[in-house]
């Protein structure tokens, strides 16, 4: 039976999209079938992100409704044989979702998968309720500034008290991922540090992604940064948290700053 595992945040544009898709593919590299879903119904990007957008005929609501087979809709992926896509509608919206449509789907990808990644909504509406639903673990997305934070501590309290697991008295495992982390900025005091985070969040750290361009570049050529470019920054630490995802013990790589030789010689002047 597949783990399913629910990549949200309360605030939007922080990498939840990016996320899921670099852990699934780095999931998938390490011999794990995995399935990422995408439930932004409306406003679907996990197929662009993933290079499949012009490869979608059925999506999560045709199956929902008995449109079409759950198998009708999966899209597998051209680069890695065990990495699988099942796309939001772009044409609907959120209203179209039912919980019984979604526990139906879900729990036809446990028997059929390894992983089951779905990629949440911002928020706390409808879309986002429906995401965590039937999760067993979360990843919690967040930026290192304040809202992003404040709004990824009130999801940590939707998930321990909307879920089906929280319902029954259990609880959902939940990890913090840091994207977008600056060491220059953080350096500076202009982002909130690691310790900040960690203190007011109080769950465990999976990883810290650079910001860096590499994820940029991979998401406009429809790539999971971990297959676009495997050995840069970003891929490497989404990499490495996949494997903490998997039960490994991985030392945490907190992202230093790299200083040019003008700042190395101006650094030498001013001591």
């Amino acid at each position: 039976m597949a783990k399913v595992l629910v990549v949200t945040s309360g605030k939007g544009g922080v990498g939840k999209t990016t996320t899921t898709a670099a852990l699934g593919a780095a999931l998938a590299q390490m011999g794990e079938k995995v399935v990422v879903v995408d439930f932004d119904v409306g406003l679907r990007n996990l197929d662009l992100i993933m290079g499949a957008e012009r490869r979608v005929v059925f999506d999560f609501i045709n199956v929902a409704q008995g449109v079409a087979k759950l198998s009708q809709a999966l899209i597998r992926d051209k680069r890695l044989e065990n990495l699988w896509l099942l796309p939001a509608s772009q044409t609907r919206d959120k209203d179209a979702l039912t919980d019984e449509g979604v526990r139906s789907i879900i729990d036809d990808l446990r028997t059929r998968f390894d992983w089951v990644l779905c990629d949440s909504p911002a928020g706390i509406e409808r879309g986002a309720m429906l995401a965590m639903r039937y999760a067993d673990e979360a990843v919690i997305v967040t930026n290192p500034e304040v809202s992003s934070v404040r709004d990824s501590d009130r999801i940590i309290g939707m998930l321990d008290s909307k879920t089906v697991k929280a319902e029954r008295g259990e609880r959902v495992e939940k990890h913090v991922l840091i994207t977008r982390y600056d060491p220059a900025r953080a350096a500076r005091g202009e982002m909130l540090s690691i310790d900040d985070i960690l203190e007011i969040l109080a769950t465990p750290l999976l990883g810290i992604i650079p910001e860096s361009q590499d994820v940029l570049r991979a998401s406009n050529v429809g790539s999971p940064v971990t297959l676009n470019n495997a050995a840069c920054a970003p891929a490497c630490a989404y990499t490495d948290a996949a494997r903490r995802l998997m039960g490994e013990t991985v030392a945490m790589m907190v992202p230093t700053e790299r200083k040019g030789l003008i700042n190395r010689l101006l650094g030498r002047r001013a001591a």
